[in-house]
């Protein structure tokens, strides 16, 4: 997780930021590769052949190396974006959908009151099963991606004769492998994303989710929270999550639940939940929500597709079932986001630890800001990069 900034970076953070650059440029030559697809009825079978030679791959990344850097000039300064924001108002009769011509109007009214939209047999078996081989060969160790996050379970981790898939709940930031990234390049995606984000579209964070059985320590349950506490971007309404499930996904594998309108709040505080099993890493719940709140549990057949608002509450439960329920996810952005400052903000816990992390995995600097690291994961699918 890293973008740049809000204030100044000094000559010694500019000079630590571009040295952490450097040694994690390579992954750039992986990761700007076209996404192609062919039509089938409304939906796109995957084409796994690269469309560009090596020349044009190179001279993205240098683009996007450059974007970097611009990013973490000393004289740039981001706009005045507090990260303590409920939801951008924008302008007309709806606030968290753009006009288009796409959504009908109970789509973006259903949006609009309730911050998701559930939208069935979206993503066709074959793809999911190509996604669902490549997570397995990742598993295996057959295939090495650049700044790839592997999560394992906190129950799992403690049994020493658990291997591959069964070791590993989660991977994120799977930006630079060229077969899962085009889960986020299908256009049966992108249609829906544009009605939220604009043309010009970036994807931010990705996972693949591989909830494993619970050991009984209701470890595989993930608590209420907002994505938006994770992300040092703003506008909130031009960011949305697409979440698919790759199999049926019910109560009784832990499907999402989800605390329909609270999109329209402000951004809560999250920390770790004091929950006698424990917790993963990074899964933090938030710290102060109405209980009384209604609830909706979204079960959802291989296929469907889940969109929603980043202030959406949501969590997850436990997985009770003897197998592992997998659900694929993006969460894109428009290009024209803004970076901010978390310093001195709820998320502030969140910086800190993923800086940690960063220091530990890729060595970068001190003065690096959780903005930085998103700003080094962010890729473009559509459109120009314009900002973010």
């Amino acid at each position: 997780m890293l973008p740049f900034s809000s204030g100044n970076v000094g000559p010694g953070g500019l000079q630590s930021a571009q040295e952490a650059l450097s040694r994690l440029a390579s992954a750039l030559l992986h990761s700007e590769r076209s996404c192609s697809t062919r039509p089938i009825g409304g939906r796109h079978r995957l084409s796994l052949q690269s469309s560009e030679t090596l020349p044009r791959v190179m001279m993205a990344a240098a683009a996007r190396l450059r974007v970097l850097r611009q990013h973490l000039h000393p004289d740039l300064k981001a706009s005045p974006t507090s990260a303590e924001v409920s939801s951008y108002s924008s302008p007309g009769k709806f606030q968290y959908t753009l006009e288009n011509s796409f959504l009908t109007l109970e789509q973006r009214r259903f949006y609009e009151d309730n911050g998701f939209l559930h939208v069935k047999d979206l993503v066709l078996d074959e793809n999911l099963e190509i996604f669902r081989e490549e997570f397995e060969r990742i598993c295996r160790k057959e295939v090495v991606v650049p700044g790839l996050t592997v999560m394992r379970d906190i129950a799992i981790t403690k049994n020493e004769n658990v291997a591959d898939q069964q070791a590993v709940s989660k991977i994120q930031d799977f930006q630079n492998n060229e077969i899962l990234f085009k889960y986020c390049c299908l256009p049966e995606i992108l249609r829906y994303v544009e009605c939220f984000t604009g043309p010009n579209i970036m994807a931010m964070h990705t996972m693949l989710i591989n909830k494993p059985p619970d050991s009984g320590r209701k470890t595989s349950r993930h608590p209420l929270h907002q994505d938006l506490h994770y992300f040092a971007f703003r506008p909130a309404d031009q960011i949305v999550c697409a979440w698919t499930a790759m199999e049926r996904v019910d109560r009784n594998n832990g499907c999402l639940v989800v605390l329909p309108g609270t999109h329209k709040g402000r951004l809560k505080k999250h920390v770790y939940p004091d929950w006698l099993g424990g917790v993963n890493k990074m899964y933090h719940g938030i710290h102060d929500y109405d209980p009384s709140q209604p609830r909706l549990h979204l079960e959802m057949a291989k296929g469907d597709t889940v969109f929603f608002h980043p202030l959406l509450i949501h969590g997850s439960g436990t997985n009770q079932t003897c197998g592992f329920r997998k659900a694929i996810s993006c969460h894109f952005a428009s290009a024209d986001c803004n970076y901010i400052d978390v310093k001195n903000t709820t998320q502030e816990n969140i910086e800190t630890e993923a800086l940690e992390i960063g220091q530990q995995k890729y060595g970068i600097g001190k003065n690096v800001k959780l903005a930085d690291i998103w700003c080094f994961k962010g890729r473009l699918v559509q459109g120009k990069r314009t900002n973010l």
